[in-house]
């Protein structure tokens, strides 16, 4: 655990240098570091104006909105991997993904025309993810009651429901307008800007927070929900607390940089192969994880085919479809 922890903030640390350092614009690593340092008041900076401004204006902001949107999107597959003990759970189960998708629709097809990504599209994509939740949540489970088996099925029709309604709009609308749909489901941190940074962090901080208190809670709810009430464990009030977070997390995630998938469903797997099954081991460690392999996937999606930049939701789905398929495997091996 110990050596897993360790080897986990050096690729978090390696992945903030790498956002910081690497783009099309080449500024030396050592300059970047000693303008980092001179800012905690050791030594001076040698970079120029226009360099400092790419790092801190434009490298920086998405450098921390991408581990923000990492940890987020990797804490939030774990808990929904514990609470619906379901290894296929991601945070996009409950109808996160397509009610911010038709949110999203709406504000760019309907209020802007197709011509421009309005400014307040990510009100409308949140507003949208957390209609989709509650309502899969109302009509699946009737509050408290909710059992998890009828919370996923109700995801699943919500999420077609409100997917169908999307594809009803893209199909009214113009060319232009499909095209900067399709740009915001898949995914980008290239708006990013210390005020996108600012309106997500609260969410980040606190449903993060919850989600990792969660683990010891998760861990006794694997068992089983009637031996949890045995253990004196309120089931539903836990599984509840810890949907809403992660659902609220992820909704404020998704309202920024869009869809990013794979995050919240290999992170999770790739902890639980390296630290074991307890949730109070596996939620801490994919904080830090997703961090940094959000930001390495970033650094891949504005360099690789720079001075294009590929949508941060392919790059994380060609990396994570191979880790996925390599995961099921060993797992499988381990089994037999």
């Amino acid at each position: 655990m110990a050596l897993v922890a360790v080897a986990t903030i050096i690729a978090l640390v390696a992945a903030v240098v790498c956002g910081l350092v690497v783009g099309p614009t080449s500024i030396a690593t050592t300059r970047v570091l000693g303008d980092v340092l001179s800012r905690v008041g050791l030594g001076h900076s040698t970079l120029t104006p226009l360099q400092s401004l790419i790092i801190w204006q434009v490298r920086a902001p998405r450098m921390v909105l991408g581990l923000l949107a990492g940890a987020m999107l990797a804490v939030a597959g774990g808990t929904y991997q514990g609470v619906f003990r379901n290894p296929l759970a991601d945070p996009y189960l409950l109808g996160v993904a397509a009610g911010a998708g038709l949110g999203a629709t709406i504000a760019i097809v309907d209020v802007g025309g197709g011509l421009a990504t309005p400014s307040w599209t990510p009100l409308l994509a949140f507003g949208g993810a957390m209609i989709a939740v509650i309502v899969t949540w109302v009509i699946g489970g009737r509050g408290l009651r909710s059992s998890t088996s009828t919370l996923i099925l109700a995801g699943v029709a919500v999420a077609s429901l409100f997917t169908s309604t999307q594809t009803f709009l893209q199909q009214q609308s113009s060319t232009n307008s499909i095209a900067r749909v399709y740009i915001w489901l898949l995914g980008s941190l290239a708006s990013a800007s210390w005020s996108s940074v600012t309106l997500v962090l609260p969410y980040v901080i606190v449903c993060v927070v919850i989600c990792v208190a969660a683990g010891q809670a998760l861990d006794v709810m694997s068992v089983g929900e009637d031996e949890s009430r045995s253990l004196g464990l309120p089931v539903r009030r836990v599984r509840f607390i810890v949907i809403a977070a992660s659902s609220l997390g992820t909704a404020a995630i998704v309202s920024a940089v869009g869809l990013i998938g794979f995050v919240g469903i290999i992170v999770p797997h790739i902890v639980r192969l390296l630290v074991g099954t307890s949730y109070r081991r596996i939620l801490p460690i994919s904080v830090v994880f997703g961090a940094a392999f959000l930001v390495f996937a970033d650094t891949i999606a504005r360099t690789v085919m720079a001075p294009s930049e590929l949508p941060l939701g392919v790059v994380t789905a060609i990396v994570g479809a191979p880790v996925f398929v390599l995961i099921l495997s060993l797992r499988r091996q381990m089994v037999t």
